[in-house]
């Protein structure tokens, strides 16, 4: 074949190839390196990291790590949306807090008892519906519910590298798993379709619930009462009631993910910890030691000694969100 032949060739077939490259998204660099040779490690079947596909479990917080957790969690809007819609039948809340500060609309103070007053809002919003009234409801509003900056769907606020990062390990035999400090049945009805997680592969914090009979009809009813929180040292034990394997990955961007990645590095074998470092102003928000949302301090200090891969997503993500939008500003990060 002619010189000129097999350069009209490439050129031809580079779109393909490059399109064919595992995690397009990302930047060349040790983040992506440390993820393809972790991957490359544990698949390959001469390898003496060389890991069954029954225990390929990947696990990932959902706020901050697979999609926007600023301003505010996306679960809280949720919440203050449901409060304004029942304050009709709880007169007490225009004067009782945080529920007076949710009306009012000022969100801040709703939140200053932290994650006490988000969980007493929950119990009051999400408790005595069915699973199945409760699942529609969550469906009807992420259908419609927009970020209050960008006019995007919440469930179009989600990271492209890391919607990537699902696919390729999924790609590679993973079992890919949500485990978040969030309500399990305010994500179960939407994970599917954004992440491609169905709901028995989402892990979260959850209400106690019961079993009865309505009008002859079995239901379960979400009671008003914490059954489970999906957090810190929260997040291994869920992960052990629920999967009962040992991940051999895990990723998080937060101190309330350090036990799960701590617990998934402990393993024998060859193992992955990643974090998520929220350090890009311009395309999104920096926050991470003094922010009472997503927090990571403690994470930053301890990965380098223990071997963790610490991502930014300035240096290390070409792109920030599934659909291209330039949202925030200093100010926004709480």
């Amino acid at each position: 074949m002619k010189k000129t032949s097999l350069v009209l060739l490439f050129i031809a077939t580079a779109p393909l190839v490059l399109a064919q490259l595992p995690l397009p998204s990302w930047n060349e660099g040790p983040a992506k390196q440390s993820i393809l040779e972790f991957v490359a490690a544990v698949t390959t079947p001469t390898s003496q990291d060389f890991v069954p596909i029954p225990e390929r479990i990947a696990v990932f917080d959902n706020d901050g790590t697979l999609w926007s957790e600023q301003p505010v969690y996306v679960q809280a809007v949720f919440i203050f949306d449901r409060i304004r819609q029942l304050a009709p039948q709880h007169p007490e809340w225009k004067t009782k807090e945080p529920f007076a500060s949710a009306l009012k609309g000022d969100l801040k103070k709703a939140l200053a008892g932290g994650k006490h007053a988000l969980l007493e809002m929950a119990m009051a919003t999400h408790a005595g519906t069915t699973t199945e009234e409760f699942e529609q409801i969550v469906s009807d509003w992420t259908a419609t519910a927009r970020h209050p900056e960008t006019g995007t769907l919440y469930t179009e606020m989600v990271y492209q590298p890391m919607l990537e990062l699902l696919d390729y390990l999924r790609a590679n035999d993973f079992k890919t798993f949500i485990v978040s400090g969030g309500g399990i049945e305010f994500m179960r009805p939407w994970a599917e379709a954004v992440y491609g997680i169905p709901p028995e592969q989402v892990i979260g914090s959850r209400l106690k619930t019961q079993y009865e009979l309505r009008d002859g009809k079995p239901v379960i009813i979400r009671l008003p009462k914490l059954d489970f929180i999906d957090d810190k040292a929260g997040k291994p034990i869920g992960i052990h009631q629920h999967i009962g394997r040992r991940p051999i990955a895990a990723f998080g961007n937060s101190d309330g993910d350090f036990e799960m990645l701590e617990w998934t590095t402990a393993g024998t074998g060859k193992r992955l910890a990643v974090l998520i470092h929220h350090d890009d102003a311009e395309r999104e928000v920096a926050y991470d030691r003094d922010s009472s949302i997503g927090r990571l301090d403690r994470g930053l200090d301890e990965a380098p000694a223990r071997g963790w891969t610490v991502v930014s997503l300035k240096k290390d993500w070409k792109k920030i969100f599934k659909t291209d939008t330039s949202i925030f500003s200093k100010e926004d990060a709480l």
